[in-house]
């Protein structure tokens, strides 16, 4: 089982662009799940401990909102005991770019400060 998709319409988003990117991938949480996300499907605990000092609650809004806006899809596998699996979408996977570019500048940023 999935959650529903509950997809903003256009006129709910921000005009601007990058103001709609944001909107999506805003805050520390969300890119650092993109992060895992993108190289295999993974399970809420293995999520929460691997970003270390996230909440239970934060971690459950994050993935929610981002499920909420097609970014990612929750699989409940409806097992005992129960499995439940978060992957990217294709939307998902339309941002790796933007994490690409950001690892690639915070290279480059330590690269040059003392």
């Amino acid at each position: 089982m999935c959650y529903p998709q509950i997809m903003k319409t256009k006129d709910e988003l921000p005009d601007c662009p990058v103001a709609t990117s944001v909107s999506l991938i805003g805050g520390k949480w969300k890119l650092l799940i993109l992060r895992n996300l993108r190289t295999r499907p993974w399970r809420f605990n293995e999520l929460q401990r691997d970003l270390e000092g996230i909440s239970q609650k934060v971690l459950t809004d994050s993935l929610r909102q981002m499920a909420d806006d097609g970014i990612i899809i929750r699989h409940d596998y409806m097992s005992i005991p129960p499995k439940v699996e978060y992957e990217l979408t294709d939307i998902g996977k339309k941002m790796l770019p933007i994490i690409d570019a950001l690892a690639d500048f915070g290279k480059y940023y330590k690269s040059v400060i003392l």
